[in-house]
């Protein structure tokens, strides 16, 4: 993967308690053409997001205050947010880390010290598969709101139909009074 700038441009937030990581990281990615947020503490984290979209967020699984798993947990928990595609960080070179940040929702996981280019193609892959999930959710509102309308008009259709079969009814009734008449009538002639 080279540092070229990538087309289209998709925002990143990236949240880590130390600041130089914080600094190489928005350099980085800036640097590829993303745009970058940056937040030291998981609660700016959170106010960030609920004041603007990310395509991406990248935290920092070990911060005093909110760690990111908590951060992480936040994110999920919110209907809004609950997809939005997420990379934990960690310092922590052991399995368990992994496992940990998978388990509460992490989309990905990579250790530091990392490769740039590694961290950059895990991005990729997130954002795009984020992307087909967002143009599904798209696709699927489209579905609700068709069947909605087709459901609209079957219940109209129902309802007209059973107009019509009552006015059916009613001439049929009318029809076999007027032909009961008609053979009183020529009963007594």
């Amino acid at each position: 993967m080279s540092d070229t700038p990538i087309l289209a441009q998709h925002s990143i937030l990236a949240v880590d308690d130390s600041r130089t990581q914080l600094g190489v990281l928005g350099r980085r990615l800036s640097a590829l053409g993303y745009l970058v947020a940056l937040s030291d503490t998981g609660r700016e984290a959170l106010d960030l997001i609920a004041g603007r979209g990310f395509d991406l967020v990248l935290i920092d699984m070990v911060m005093p205050e909110m760690n990111g798993i908590e951060l992480l947990s936040e994110i999920r928990a919110a209907r809004t947010t609950a997809d939005l595609p997420v990379i934990m960080m960690t310092a922590r070179g052991d399995s368990e880390a992994a496992v940990e940040a998978l388990g509460a929702g992490a989309d990905d996981h990579i250790a530091k010290p990392f490769a740039f280019t590694e961290l950059a193609a895990r991005i990729e892959r997130v954002i795009a598969r984020g992307r087909r999930i967002a143009e599904l959710k798209r696709a699927n509102a489209a579905l609700d709101a068709r069947i909605a309308t087709r459901a609209m008009e079957l219940g109209e259709a129902r309802a007209q139909l059973a107009a019509t079969r009552a006015e059916e009814r009613r001439l049929l009734a009318s029809l076999a009074q007027a032909q009961a008449r008609l053979a009183a009538v020529g009963i007594q002639a």
